[in-house]
């Protein structure tokens, strides 16, 4: 190893130890949406095994958030917890409707664009 990889080596590994729980829900959410979004867009055979992929880790993602807003000990303001909690609910029914080709994935794009929008708002580091 020469001393340029090691200086990034450090510094990735300092980089990513500095970023805060709002950072990673951040990255979280637009990788996935990023995702879903590629996968609407999609066509061909191909394209609803795909995003019923990109589905199932969206609803996976909610499914987190609810269970981490629903926990006692979770910093965030009581209401703003429902409201993620509500978020994570519709989420939850909607992609239903959309696997079962009943709904378009818009609505949950706007959610997930939404609470980015939120993230990014409030100090978020880069």
């Amino acid at each position: 190893m020469n001393a340029h990889t090691l200086a990034q080596n450090a510094y990735v590994q300092t980089s990513s130890s500095t970023r805060t729980d709002r950072d990673t829900e951040y990255r979280v959410l637009a990788r996935i949406s990023h995702r879903l979004r590629a996968a609407a867009q999609e066509k061909g055979p191909k394209a609803f095994p795909k995003l019923a992929e990109a589905l199932v880790e969206n609803r996976t993602l909610w499914d987190t958030f609810a269970v981490d807003v629903a926990h006692p000990e979770n910093g965030l303001p009581k209401e703003l917890r429902a409201q993620i909690f509500a978020l994570a609910q519709f989420v939850n029914a909607h992609t239903g409707k959309v696997l079962a080709r009943e709904a378009k994935v818009g609505p949950l794009l706007e959610v997930n664009a939404a609470i980015l929008k939120g993230l990014s708002a409030k100090g978020r580091t880069r």
